[in-house]
C-alpha cells in the first residue's frame, strides 16, 4: 500500500436507516482501531513454558473516533440524535485502498469546543455494537 491522502479516510452516517451514507462533514482528522481480546490457555503442559493462546476465542470490537469543525447542519444533528438515544445505526468508515468497514456504531462521546477568536469544533468517539463486514476496494 502506498501513501494515501489522510482526508480519503472517511466516516460515514446511514442517516435515515435506508442504507443511505453521508459523510460527517467537517471532520478533519478520522482514525479506527480494530481490537481482539486473548483468551490465554497455557498450561503445565505447554511447550517450553510458552503462552498458548486459543484462536478465535477472544471478543473483537472497533472503535471510531473523530475531530473536526461544523460544516453540515444534518449530519451534526443525526450525530447528536443518535448519542441522546443511545441507538446503534449503522456506519461506514472508507479507508483509502483497503476497503470498506461497515456495522452498526453506537456513539460513545461527543465534545464540543470552541475560543472566542476561532471556530467551534467536535470530536466524536464510536465502538462497535455487533458483527462487522469488511469490503476490499478494488
Amino acid at each position: 500500500m502506498v501513501a494515501q491522502n489522510g482526508k480519503d479516510l472517511l466516516i460515514k452516517i446511514d442517516m435515515t436507516g435506508d442504507g443511505q451514507f453521508v459523510t460527517a462533514a467537517g471532520l478533519r482528522a478520522t482514525r479506527i482501531s480494530f481490537n481482539a481480546e486473548t483468551v490465554d490457555v497455557t498450561s503445565l503442559e505447554s511447550q517450553g513454558g510458552w503462552r498458548e493462546l486459543l484462536g478465535g476465542a477472544g471478543v473483537k470490537s472497533a472503535s471510531i473516533s473523530g475531530s473536526g469543525v461544523f460544516k453540515d447542519a444534518d449530519t451534526d444533528e443525526r450525530a447528536r440524535q443518535i448519542f441522546f438515544d443511545g441507538v446503534t445505526p449503522e456506519f461506514q468508515v472508507i479507508i483509502p485502498d483497503f476497503g470498506t468497514v461497515q456495522g452498526a456504531f453506537l456513539i460513545t462521546s461527543i465534545e464540543y469546543a470552541g475560543s472566542h477568536n476561532g471556530e467551534a469544533t467536535y470530536e466524536l468517539s464510536l465502538a462497535s455494537a455487533g458483527a462487522l463486514t469488511f469490503t476490499a476496494a478494488s
